[in-house]
């Protein structure tokens, strides 16, 4: 019994303090990394900043300089500008949540004046089918070395002949 007293080495001082306080750390990273994420995207001006505006007075140019210039315009020139805004939570593998969307969309007549200002929520939005296009998988039957074999089997040398 002596011997396997004698055997045992005296732990350093403070060796378990340091233990506790890289397990800390290490659960403190593991909670920071499940932490979700936030994202903010685009802009969107202000009731106040769209307060400035003039219907039916205000034209591009003045637009541009009070709330400035939007990341999306319109397909066809000449029509409305539009700013979108969206906040966005990131969570671990899960896919991403809108949180909240806003879009100002300020139209403009023949003369480049503004003619209607309206704001639209995540609320107001619709999931919209853009487009669905299915490849067709090609010919069904008979496979790529069946028809080879077919053609092949179709040879007859007496047609070069005449």
């Amino acid at each position: 019994m002596a011997e396997l007293l004698q055997e045992r080495r005296p732990r350093a001082p403070g060796t378990a303090r340091w233990r506790l306080l890289g397990a800390g750390l290490v659960m403190a990273l593991v909670l920071a990394a499940c932490s979700p994420v936030m994202r903010f995207h685009g802009y969107a001006p202000t009731d106040d900043d769209l307060a400035e505006l003039s219907i039916g007075q205000d034209t591009r140019e003045t637009v541009a300089q009070r709330v400035g210039r939007p990341g999306i315009g319109g397909v066809m020139e000449g029509s409305g500008w539009f700013y979108v805004q969206s906040d966005w939570r990131h969570e671990n593998w899960r896919a991403p949540v809108e949180l909240r969307r806003e879009v100002v969309a300020i139209s403009f007549d023949g003369r480049d004046r503004v003619t209607n200002i309206e704001r639209f929520g995540l609320e107001d939005g619709e999931v919209v089918q853009l487009s669905r296009r299915v490849t067709d998988s090609g010919p069904r039957g008979r496979g790529v070395l069946q028809q080879v074999f077919a053609v092949l089997g179709n040879f007859n040398p007496g047609a070069f002949l005449n």
